[in-house]
């Protein structure tokens, strides 16, 4: 007869091994991979914008898991950032945010894609995202805010952008059709009467001027030209002579500051016009004041979707200073809104705990009264109920705000 010792020895290593099964006696298992993708231009100027919102996806994912752990260890986060920009354009290419689509969808682990930055990339993407199989997978954007893309603005949208019929879409931040009717009142606030509209002819420029256009004739406004530039152009002296000519009080410029923003800005300058210049979100970054330089960016003017710091929420105060404890640098405009879409991705991960696209999709299309580091907000067909707008201007060559916009 072996001894009791000998047989708990063999026992041990046969448990080891795997090879006897006890009822009741749970097997550790692997947690399953739940991957999560953002995409973002990470080459060139925008670079700098961006990294932060990179780094806030990764803060959010640190404080929200345990170690990445998520429904009691059952599954792992895995992010993986991807860039939609290339160097030979130097800011978000379409075939790279296509390349980038393709790749999530074809990847059975992935579940969420947090992008993008550019509205006209969205416009790439949504659709390859909306008829993923199984699908659809899920998309949120941290700073898209071109309205056509959940309501309709333009011929066909939003519809075009789900060929399956069911949204798949959302954005954190506030659309342009609320800020570029706020800019505009806000031009007429400071007391320009006389504005000159340029845009850089892209889907979220031109759609932002365009509201910009139409509300300032709806208050009063002389609107004394509009123009659309090639953001690749050497120089826009040419169009700095014809507006000198207009003697506009205010010029309000629709567009990103990698389609030569920073130079249109010098020429305007350079032809001695001193009207105040104003511009979208899409702006509002240091890559800014460096194309331009910090004197001649000074007295700029610029919109952007949220609520002052100081009046966020006890949450929203926390993020700033752990991202500074964490990357040992100020966040620029669109981290913060970077954390709260992935917040709001693994808080719907953890409603549906499953490996289940359409699900973890439904959790977000439904998100109710999310209490977020932007404060207490719903989704309503992808739209956030958030609609504060806050003035920023450069003074010292930084970018200050100026305080909440109320105009509406």
């Amino acid at each position: 007869m072996k001894s009791k010792k000998i047989m708990s020895a063999a026992l041990a290593g046969a448990l080891l091994a795997g090879t006897i099964a006890i009822p009741g006696l749970a097997q550790a298992q692997e947690p399953e991979v739940l991957r999560v993708y953002s995409s973002l231009p990470l080459t060139g100027s925008a670079a700098g914008q961006t990294t932060t919102i990179v780094n806030a996806i990764n803060l959010a994912i640190e404080q929200k898991t345990d170690a990445g752990l998520v429904c009691e260890g059952k599954f792992k986060i895995d992010y993986v950032s991807l860039d939609d920009a290339t160097a030979a354009k130097g800011s978000w290419d379409a075939a790279k945010e296509q390349e980038n689509a393709n790749r999530a969808v074809s990847d059975p682990d992935a579940v969420a894609y947090i992008g993008t930055f550019n509205s006209g990339a969205a416009a790439v993407s949504i659709p390859i995202l909306n008829q993923a199989n199984p699908g659809p997978l899920t998309m949120i954007s941290p700073a898209n805010t071109y309205p056509g893309l959940t309501k309709p603005a333009d011929e066909g949208e939003p519809d075009k952008y789900y060929p399956t019929g069911v949204r798949n879409y959302s954005r954190v931040v506030s659309a342009d059709d609320i800020q570029g009717a706020v800019a505009a009142k806000w031009a007429r606030s400071l007391g320009a009467r006389r504005v000159y509209i340029i845009d850089d002819t892209e889907l979220y420029g031109k759609g932002i001027a365009d509201v910009f256009d139409k509300t300032a004739k709806e208050i009063g406004l002389n609107v004394v030209g509009r123009d659309g530039i090639d953001g690749k152009a050497a120089d826009y002296k040419a169009l700095a002579a014809k507006i000198k000519a207009t003697n506009p009080q205010l010029i309000y410029y629709g567009g990103i500051t990698q389609n030569n923003a920073g130079q249109l800005l010098k020429d305007i300058r350079a032809a001695g016009i001193r009207a105040l210049f104003m511009g979208p979100d899409g702006i509002k970054e240091n890559a800014f004041i460096e194309a331009a330089g910090a004197d001649i960016a000074n007295g700029v003017l610029a919109t952007v979707a949220g609520t002052p710091r100081n009046r966020l929420p006890a949450a929203g105060r926390k993020f700033y200073t752990d991202y500074v404890a964490e990357f040992k640098s100020e966040p620029e405009a669109y981290a913060i809104y970077g954390y709260e879409a992935a917040s709001v991705v693994l808080d719907a991960i953890g409603k549906v705990c499953a490996k289940d696209r359409a699900a973890i999709n439904d959790a977000i299309q439904n998100t109710k009264n999310f209490r977020g580091v932007l404060g207490t907000w719903s989704f309503n067909l992808g739209d956030t109920s958030l609609t504060n707008m806050v003035g920023n201007r450069i003074v010292g060559g930084k970018w200050v705000e100026t305080g909440l916009l109320n105009f509406r």
